[in-house]
């Protein structure tokens, strides 16, 4: 595909402010609590990350956030959904699980979703990614540490697509969605190393053409991104990755987000896309 053809397709998007962000618990390797979160520049840096969306194009609503989660502003773990049906997240820590009431609430009070809870524990777009060109409408969902593996059977019965079960193996990569990501409606770039031997032969069977993404890409969090199609939105530490992007015919546009590297995330974690 030429560089020509990168067309970015406007989305609509969910985050929250880090208003109540800190590291007052551990429940990832990234999280240090010895480490003062700088507020003020977590807020900041959010900011700049849904004026870069905005400008773009898109349009990006706001979750208020609520005092006494501060992982809230990780917005894309609290739901996932496709084609106006949303299956709710069900946290794996006791420290998120509030998360995923205030997210269903948002849903519901907008009567043009199907919201369905889940029975099964899953931490929404964390672990699930969609590929709406991608062999008719495909998920690829990851399991390992956060999501069950029944919550992928649950998904496609609610969602109606086909879900690819995806094995994460190092702790380092605890979500999908920061060892692997949609370019666009079709293509993806991972990183291999996260995954187990037989989830690498799969995902190299489906998308014969990846950007391939290195250990020291992923430790950067520029698997932890969001593209448009065209614009893939990372964050600065992500150098090599912006240049590996570029070389695939997309724009990368960097965004600085080192305060909310030290919760676990970055810009994926913290944008959830609404597909209504």
């Amino acid at each position: 595909m030429s560089y020509t053809e990168r067309l970015p397709r406007n989305r609509a998007y969910l985050m929250c402010p880090p208003k109540h962000f800190t590291v007052e618990y551990a429940i990832n390797p990234w999280m240090d609590t010895t480490v003062t979160v700088d507020a003020g520049l977590a807020l900041k840096q959010w900011e700049q990350l849904r004026t870069t969306l905005t400008d773009l194009g898109h349009v990006v609503h706001v979750l208020d956030p609520e005092p006494g989660l501060p992982d809230m502003v990780y917005s894309a773990n609290g739901a996932f959904s496709v084609d106006g049906t949303v299956y709710g997240a069900r946290f794996l820590h006791p420290q998120r699980a509030d998360e995923a009431v205030a997210h269903q609430a948002f849903y519901l009070s907008d009567g043009e979703w199907k919201f369905v809870a889940p029975e099964h524990v899953n931490e929404g777009e964390g672990d699930f990614a969609y590929l709406p060109g991608a062999y008719g409408g495909l998920v690829l969902a990851g399991y390992g540490f956060r999501t069950d593996p029944a919550a992928h059977a649950e998904a496609q019965e609610v969602l109606g697509r086909p879900v690819v079960s995806l094995k994460l193996v190092d702790p380092a990569f605890y979500h999908l969605d920061t060892a692997l990501a949609a370019l666009d409606d079709r293509h993806v770039t991972y990183y291999p190393g996260a995954f187990s031997p037989a989830s690498q032969q799969v995902l190299a069977q489906l998308f014969p053409d990846a950007v391939i993404a290195d250990r020291g890409d992923a430790e950067a969090f520029g698997l932890n991104l969001v593209s448009d199609g065209r614009h893939v939105i990372l964050n600065t530490e992500a150098v090599a990755m912006g240049h590996k992007v570029r070389e695939a015919g997309y724009l990368p546009v960097h965004v600085d987000l080192s305060e909310l590297k030290r919760g676990g995330g970055s810009v994926k974690c913290a944008v959830a896309e609404l597909r209504a």
